[in-house]
């Protein structure tokens, strides 16, 4: 069914995110997630020797999905309560469960315990898509392990690298992120079962004081849940430091994508490296030569917005009051959906980009040519004072040519810094002395060498671990 044309439609939903990282933020897998709550809370309840019909059982494992929305609307707008209205449907759908559906809960046993399980999810979908990103930047990376290209600091000539090298830098930053996810996954826990202030009370009333059936409630309700341990103590919501921590994750990744997006920018306007280009793309609709690099920008924006969003729950955590206040509901529901699925967003574009970007070589060779005798004037100055040269005076020559070789270039005539230096008697150096200096492959250092040992080490390992998830994931049906 299209949107209606006179209501508003989220672009994350429209134009960026996957299908699968929208399946986890959608209703029917909220709802859900609601209804395994209710039915893990019945069975540990059961379980444990409260009175919980089979029937009762029997029938809310029956009725766990196809949550109908309208009829749960319209008790929302009976009772002005969200929880009590599923509570209600479900009782509708299983009858013989609802004097028990939610017999001791509070709404944050249903909306905290369910945001971290969607949390974990979104977690594990933000890490299978980091891995497929860092097997495409290692493709490229293993491709171009010996082009050597021009490198830049402050966006200067600097000394030469390798077109493959650099694409470590950007695959390094994504391996740091990984060890970050899989920290995070392993230390998010369950909010579980406590009560309206995390006292437990209404359930060692439940229990008649036996506090052993209390814990034993809780760790039967994370266990069903998939969680091997719950945060120690809670107020009514579990610490809203979880969220930032998770955030803060969010935004490390996009901090790593932003980064290889602002860098593709700037290869781009230097002509040696471009992204996808479509045989019908069109690059602007006043100026139709150009090859704007869109993605690239649009990797970039929406990192920025991940990035952004981090402040929310830093905020929400520091201003919750005592057992909790109800001001973080509203930002949650629209910062933390945001974030996964803007970087959701993100990554897709970023391994659509890694796998197709061309690289230039006849640009990249011409521009490190340029100034590839500038940087060679170490090598020539150790060469001709190994002929005997005077090494201070010899400095000093070259650097007066070097200055009269960049005069000439900015007035827009070629570089003649090596015709310069084979005129000066001095250096005792021919044209053809001077050439064989010039072979890129002696100022890249061990680059070639290093691209192949991270590659080896580091990349083969990682991707290794984690890489059966990754490659269940389908090709996103999403406008890149």
């Amino acid at each position: 069914m299209s949107p209606a044309p006179d209501r508003y439609v989220h672009p994350l939903s429209e134009r960026y995110a996957s299908r699968e990282m929208q399946e986890i933020f959608s209703p029917a897998r909220r709802y859900g997630t609601w209804r395994r709550l209710w039915l893990a809370l019945a069975e540990a309840e059961a379980e444990l020797g409260l009175p919980v019909p089979d029937e009762a059982l029997v029938q809310m494992r029956a009725a766990l999905d196809g949550v109908d929305l309208e009829r749960a609307a319209g008790y929302e707008a009976r009772f002005r309560h969200d929880v009590m209205a599923h509570v209600h449907l479900f009782g509708d759908d299983a009858p013989a469960a609802r004097p028990i559906i939610h017999l001791g809960a509070t709404s944050a046993f249903i909306g905290d315990n369910t945001d971290l399980v969607l949390h974990r999810e979104a977690l594990r979908l933000v890490r299978d898509r980091v891995v497929r990103c860092v097997a495409a930047l290692a493709d490229f990376a293993r491709e171009h392990a010996e082009l050597p290209t021009l490198a830049y600091t402050h966006f200067q000539p600097a000394q030469p690298t390798t077109v493959g090298k650099r694409a470590t830098l950007w695959i390094q930053d994504f391996l740091l992120d990984l060890e970050e996810l899989d920290f995070r996954l392993d230390t998010l826990r369950f909010r579980g079962v406590r009560g309206t202030t995390g006292t437990q009370a209404s359930f060692l009333e439940l229990f008649h004081g036996d506090t052993g059936k209390v814990d034993a409630l809780d760790a039967g309700v994370a266990r069903r849940m998939g969680f091997d341990s719950s945060y120690a103590v809670c107020g009514q919501t579990y610490t809203r430091k979880v969220d930032y921590a998770v955030q803060a994750t969010l935004a490390g990744v996009a901090v790593s994508a932003s980064k290889l997006g602002h860098d593709l920018r700037l290869l781009a306007h230097l002509r040696e490296v471009e992204e996808p280009f479509e045989s019908e793309q069109i690059g602007s609709s006043a100026m139709p030569y150009k090859r704007n690099p869109m993605r690239a920008e649009r990797i970039c924006a929406l990192a920025r917005h991940v990035i952004t969003l981090s402040a929310d729950p830093a905020f929400t955590a520091a201003t919750q009051w005592l057992e909790r206040t109800l001001d973080d509901s509203a930002n949650r529901r629209l910062s933390i959906p945001d974030a996964f699925l803007a970087l959701d967003g993100a990554l897709v574009l970023v391994e659509n980009v890694a796998r197709g970007l061309v690289v230039n070589r006849e640009v990249v060779r011409r521009n490190l040519a340029e100034h590839l005798p500038f940087m060679a004037t170490e090598n020539i100055l150790m060469d001709a004072t190994a002929r005997g040269g005077d090494r201070q005076a010899l400095h000093e020559r070259i650097r007066q040519h070097s200055l009269a070789a960049a005069a000439r270039m900015k007035e827009g005539a070629s570089g003649d810094l090596l015709e310069r230096i084979a005129a000066d008697e001095a250096f005792g150096l021919d044209a053809a002395a001077l050439e064989s200096l010039l072979d890129p492959r002696r100022y890249v250092g061990r680059a070639p060498e290093q691209v192949a040992r991270f590659l080896a080490d580091r990349v083969a390992p990682a991707l290794e671990r984690r890489q059966a998830d990754a490659q269940r994931l389908a090709e996103p049906h999403i406008h890149v």
